[in-house]
C-alpha cells in the first residue's frame, strides 16, 4: 500500500487535534515563531490532500504526531524533540532539508533530525539487530540522545498502529515485530523505560506468538476478579501500619506483564496455573529527598514485621541503584492463604524514575564514561529535576561511545573496534591469513590504504594480495593488542623462516666451492661486515641485499688471513639422481654418483632417508636439512605431508637420472599361518636371487599366526615388486608389504 494516497477527513480531524494538543503541553518550550513555522508546514501537507504512506498504508504525518504525544506524555520530551519528531516525515520526503530546519528551528533540532537520518541509513546496511553490537551502534549514532528516545517511542507507536494490517504485509510486520523484541526492548530497559518496554514485548508477543498472548490474556482476565480481592486483603492491614507509623504514600498492585509471564512459563515449564507470582504488590513514599531511603527501610521493617519474608528474593536496589538510576526495594513475603506476593517500595521520585527512565532525569553531571554504557547510565542518577528540560536537553550529547566504533563486514556481521582502529586492525580481526595479506580494503565503495581509519557505520571489504608480506612498521598502524600480536608472531615466523633458508643457500654455496664453514669465522665476518644480530645478516641474505658470492669472497679472504684454505671433497651416496627444478636443462649434463641441484651447483651431499628407504625407480623428493644436506625421501613416505605443510619452503624436486651400481636397504613384512617350514621357503626364494642379499631375519610366533621383518639389499623397485609377488605364493602367506 505505499505510495501517494488520499489525507482522509478522519486523518485531518485526528491531526488537528493532536496538534492543539501537543501545542498546549509545550507551550512553555516553543520560542517565538515556532508555532506560525509548525502551523504553516502542517497545513501545507494536509492541505495537499496526498501523502507518502508506509509499506502498511499509514499516514506518517499522522503517526509523526501520534509519537509526539507519546514522547510528551511518556517520557517528558520538549520543544526540540517535539518539534524533531513533527518534522521528519517533511525531511524524509524532501520537502524540508536539515539546513532549512536548522536556519529555521536552530540547531538542536536540526541535529536529532541528522541523527534520525543516520540511523535510517544504518538500517539500509541490513544488519543482525538481534546483537549487542548493534544496539551500541544504534547509540553511538545516536548524535543526540533524544534521538534514542523518539526511535522507542516510535517503535511503540508504529506497534500499536499496525495491528488491523492485512495479510500482504504479515511478513514485514513480523519483521518490526522482531525488532522491537531484538533491539527497541533492550534499549528501553537499559534507559529505565519500563513502561514501554513492557509494551513492546507485549505487541510483540501478541503479533509473534497469538495464541500464547490471548491464552495469558484470558486467563488473567478469569483470575482478575480473584486477585483483586486478595491483592485487597493484603494491602489494608499494610496500610493501616503504615498509616500509624506517620508515613504519606499510595499502594497499587501491578500485575505482571503478559511477556513475562510467558518468559516465567518457559522457563519454569509450567502452565499458567504454576506461575505463582502473577503481580506485585508496589508501596510508593511520598517524602523529600533526604529522608527517602529511611522512609523505605522503615516500610520495609514493617511489611516484614507483618509478613515472612523470603531473604533470598531480597533486591536492595536502594542502597547501590541498578546501572540505569533505577531505585527500589524488593521482598517477596509469604501473604495470606499461604502466598508468595512480591512488595516493591520505592518514592514518589524513584517511581518516576522507574516509568520514565532518562527522561526523569533533566540535567547531566558528567556525561563522560569510559566503562561504557551502564557506568554512563548510573550518571544519570545525579542529574538534578526541573521542570525547564530545554536548557537540560541541551546537555543530552551523545558522546558515550567517544572510544569505540562499529563497523560491518559486507555481509551485515558487525564488529566492534577502539577509535583510530584502521583497516589493518579489521584485516587481522577476521584472519590472521587476512591481516598477513592485507593490502587495502573497500570502505563503502571507496578504495583506501590499509592505514585508513575506520569510522562508525563504515562497511569495510578488506582486499588481499598473495605476494604480500607484514611489516615491521604495521605494528605502528594498527591499535588493537590482538593485531600487534599477530604482527609480531608473523614477522618472528618469517624472520625465522627466511633466516633458515639463508643459512641453508649460503651452505649449499659453500658446498659448491668446496668449503666448509667455520662458525667462528663467520661470526668474525658477520661482525665485520656491521651486523649487531646474526638474524639480520640471514635476513639480507634472503633478501639479496647481502651478494652470496661476495659473502664467500670476503669469508675466503677473512680464512686466508687465518690460514691457508682447505678444501672439502663431497661425499656421495650409490644412487644417480638430480633435482628436478625449473631452471634446469632438458638434458641437464651428469657426472657418475654426482647430484646436480639447479644449473651450477653440483656435488651436494645427499642421504637415503631411512624413514622410508627409497630405492631407484621409487618418486622421490628432496628435503633440505638444517646442517645443507639433503635427505630423499620417498612421495609416500609416512612423513612425507608434514615435511611439505611445516617446511614447504625445503622441499625441492627430485627424480632420478640413472641407475648406479650400488644395492639399497628395504624392509619388508610378512604375515601368514605359523606352518613348519614357511620360514625356509622365505628365504629360499631370497637366495636364489644372486643379486638378492638378505641381511636380517626377525620373526614372532603367536596363537598360530607370525610376524616378521626381512632386512633386503635390492637394485631397484622393479626387482622389489618381483620379490614380493614371489613372496606371496609361499603357502600359508597372507601379507607381504614394504615399510
Amino acid at each position: 500500500m505505499t505510495g501517494r494516497l488520499e489525507f482522509t477527513t478522519q486523518e485531518k480531524e485526528e491531526t488537528l487535534l493532536l496538534y492543539q494538543k501537543i501545542r498546549d503541553q509545550i507551550a512553555p518550550s516553543l520560542m517565538p515563531g515556532d508555532e506560525g513555522q509548525m502551523r504553516h508546514l502542517m497545513m501545507r501537507a494536509i492541505e495537499t490532500n496526498q501523502v507518502n504512506r508506509n509499506v502498511f498504508g499509514l499516514n506518517p504525518i499522522l503517526l509523526s504526531f501520534q509519537t509526539a504525544q507519546l514522547v510528551v506524555d511518556e517520557i517528558g520530551l520538549k520543544r526540540d524533540g517535539v518539534l524533531a519528531v513533527l518534522l521528519r516525515p517533511c525531511v524524509e520526503q524532501g520537502s524540508l532539508t536539515i539546513d532549512e530546519v536548522r536556519s529555521q528551528f536552530g540547531d538542536s533540532v536540526a541535529r536529532i533530525l541528522h541523527g534520525l537520518q543516520r540511523i535510517q541509513e544504518l538500517y539500509e546496511k541490513n544488519p543482525v539487530v538481534e546483537s549487542e553490537n548493534f544496539r551500541n551502534l544504534l547509540l553511538s549514532f545516536a548524535e543526540d540522545m533524544r534521538v534514542i528516545l523518539i526511535m522507542i517511542a516510535d517503535r511503540v507507536n508504529l506497534m500499536r498502529q499496525i495491528r488491523d494490517v492485512k495479510d500482504d504485509v504479515m511478513k514485514q510486520k513480523a519483521e518490526v515485530s522482531e525488532e522491537a523484541a531484538y533491539l527497541y526492548a533492550p534499549l528501553a530497559h537499559k534507559l529505565g523505560l519500563y513502561k514501554m518496554k513492557s509494551e513492546l514485548e507485549d505487541l510483540s508477543l501478541k503479533y509473534l506468538e497469538p495464541d500464547a498472548y490471548y491464552h495469558i490474556k484470558d486467563k488473567l482476565s478469569e483470575t482478575k476478579k480473584s486477585r483483586d480481592a486478595y491483592i485487597e486483603r493484603f494491602i489494608k492491614p499494610v496500610s493501616e501500619r503504615l498509616t500509624e507509623a506517620g508515613l504519606k504514600f499510595h499502594i497499587k498492585g501491578r500485575t505482571k506483564s503478559i511477556h513475562s509471564i510467558w518468559q516465567k512459563m518457559k522457563k519454569q515449564k509450567c502452565s499458567f496455573e504454576g506461575v505463582y507470582d502473577l503481580f506485585a504488590i508496589r508501596i510508593i513514599i511520598d517524602t523529600p529527598m533526604e529522608k527517602e531511603k529511611m522512609q523505605c527501610w522503615q516500610a520495609f521493617a514493617l511489611v516484614t514485621s507483618m509478613y515472612q519474608p523470603n531473604p533470598k528474593r531480597l533486591r536492595d536496589w536502594l542502597s547501590v541503584p541498578k546501572s540505569n538510576g533505577y531505585e527500589s526495594l524488593h521482598i517477596t513475603v509469604l501473604g495470606p492463604e499461604q502466598k508468595w506476593v512480591e512488595v516493591q517500595i520505592r518514592t514518589e521520585r524513584m517511581d518516576e524514575v522507574a516509568e520514565r527512565g532518562v527522561a526523569a532525569h533533566w540535567r547531566y553531571k558528567g556525561v563522560k564514561s569510559d566503562s561504557g554504557l551502564d557506568d554512563w547510565l548510573t550518571n544519570i542518577r545525579s542529574m538534578l529535576e526541573t521542570s525547564d528540560g530545554l536548557e537540560a536537553m541541551a546537555q543530552f550529547k551523545m558522546d558515550l561511545y567517544e572510544d569505540e566504533v562499529f563497523v560491518f563486514t559486507p555481509k551485515g556481521d558487525l564488529y566492534k573496534f577502539p577509535k583510530g582502529a584502521t583497516v589493518l586492525d579489521f584485516a587481522y580481526h577476521i584472519h590472521s591469513k587476512i591481516g598477513n595479506s592485507c593490502v587495502g580494503a573497500r570502505i563503502n565503495n571507496k578504495v583506501v590504504t590499509l592505514r585508513q581509519q575506520l569510522q562508525s557505520g563504515d562497511q569495510v571489504e578488506i582486499m588481499t594480495a598473495t605476494n604480500q608480506k607484514p611489516k615491521q612498521d604495521w605494528l605502528n598502524i594498527v591499535k588493537t593488542s590482538r593485531a600487534k600480536s599477530k604482527i609480531r608472531l608473523a614477522l618472528k615466523e618469517t624472520q625465522v623462516k627466511e633466516g633458515l633458508f639463508a643459512k641453508e643457500m649460503l651452505e649449499r654455496k659453500f658446498k659448491n666451492r668446496k668449503l666448509e664453514i667455520d662458525d667462528s669465522i663467520m661470526q668474525v665476518l658477520i661482525r665485520k661486515l656491521g651486523f649487531k644480530e646474526v638474524s639480520d645478516f640471514y635476513r639480507q641474505v634472503a633478501s639479496g641485499e647481502q651478494d652470496v658470492n661476495q659473502v664467500i669472497d670476503k669469508y675466503v679472504e677473512l680464512q686466508q688471513g687465518d690460514g691457508p684454505v682447505t678444501g672439502n671433497n663431497v661425499a656421495h651416496t650409490a644412487a644417480d639422481f638430480v633435482l628436478d627444478e625449473s631452471r634446469l636443462p632438458s638434458n641437464p649434463r651428469m657426472d657418475d654418483d654426482v647430484l646436480v641441484i639447479d644449473r651450477n651447483l653440483k656435488g651436494v651431499d645427499y642421504q637415503l632417508a631411512r624413514c622410508c628407504q627409497p630405492i631407484y625407480g621409487d618418486q622421490v623428493f628432496g628435503f633440505v636439512t638444517v646442517s645443507g644436506g639433503i635427505k630423499i625421501h620417498r612421495e609416500d613416505c609416512p612423513n612425507a605431508p608434514e615435511l611439505k605443510k611445516r617446511f614447504g619452503y625445503r622441499v625441492v624436486k627430485a627424480r632420478w637420472s640413472g641407475k648406479g651400481s650400488s644395492q639399497y636397504a628395504i624392509t619388508l613384512r610378512i604375515i601368514g599361518n605359523d606352518d613348519i617350514g614357511i620360514v625356509n621357503n622365505l628365504t629360499s626364494i631370497i637366495s636364489k636371487d644372486e643379486k638378492l642379499i638378505l641381511r636380517s631375519i626377525n620373526i614372532d610366533s603367536h596363537d598360530g599366526l607370525f610376524s616378521g621383518n626381512l632386512e633386503v639389499m635390492i637394485d631397484d623397485n622393479t626387482r622389489l615388486e618381483g620379490l614380493i609377488k614371489k613372496l606371496r605364493t609361499v603357502k600359508g602367506v597372507k601379507q607381504v608389504s614394504r615399510i
